[in-house]
């Protein structure tokens, strides 16, 4: 069971790390993104701007902008003169999500071990240790961070910033499916596919790569239907 005080903590702690050279808006689209896939933003529920300005204790214009590229992205909607809408759940979308996503991820994890660089292949091992930790901890939310850390090392490697701009808000989109549906029983298996994905990139192969891409994509597809059939 996760709590909502411990989401919370989590989301706080999010804003004091990003008290950094990270641009404000930035900051505000990270942590209210992962307010969205952690669900401490209810699905269906509805918000106002001064309301989320208020838990962020961040400016007006950074919110603003993280609001719009939220939208754009499909997980907020705003409405003028009712607030704004948290994109609903309904389980049967996690499908559409995976199969809009499954080519693009064959791309990046492709090119990312063609072109993986120093600097990826070490986020590429923070990612996998940090994963690898919360799997040991049980900690659901340090995976989500460790998932998305790993989809962010991924675009970096990858060098192609058209199938990273397609594929990240799928993948936000999948986390947040997954945390819903999936998070309290999947962690030891979805790690497994994880690492061995890091492993062929930093190996430098791309056909074990692509292949490990596609099997990642079968593990959720596989956890989809499961939902879709509840």
């Amino acid at each position: 069971m996760i709590y909502p005080g411990y989401i919370r903590r989590c989301t706080l702690a999010l804003v004091d790390e990003s008290q950094s050279s990270e641009p404000v808006a930035a900051k505000a689209y990270r942590v209210l993104e992962h307010m969205i896939v952690t669900l401490e933003l209810a699905p269906a529920s509805f918000v106002t701007e001064g309301a989320l300005i208020e838990k962020l204790g961040l400016g007006r214009t950074p919110v603003r902008e993280a609001i719009q590229r939220l939208a754009w992205e499909g997980l907020l909607d705003v409405r003028p003169r009712a607030g704004i809408a948290i994109a609903p759940l309904h389980s049967g979308d996690w499908l559409r999500v995976l199969d809009a996503r499954r080519g693009v991820e064959v791309v990046l994890a492709r090119s990312a071990a063609r072109f993986v660089t120093r600097e990826a292949a070490d986020l590429f091992h923070d990612a996998a240790l940090a994963m690898q930790k919360a799997v040991i901890a049980g900690n659901v939310l340090a995976f989500i961070q460790a998932d998305k850390a790993l989809d962010e090392a991924l675009a970096l490697a990858a060098d192609n910033p058209y199938a990273a701009r397609l594929a990240a808000p799928l993948q936000t989109h999948s986390r947040r499916f997954w945390f819903r549906y999936k998070a309290d029983t999947g962690l030891a298996e979805s790690a497994e596919h994880h690492v061995a994905l890091i492993r062929s990139i930093l190996a430098g192969d791309e056909e074990a790569a692509a292949k490990d891409a596609k099997r990642l994509m079968a593990l959720l597809r596989g956890h989809a239907e499961a939902a879709a059939r509840r």
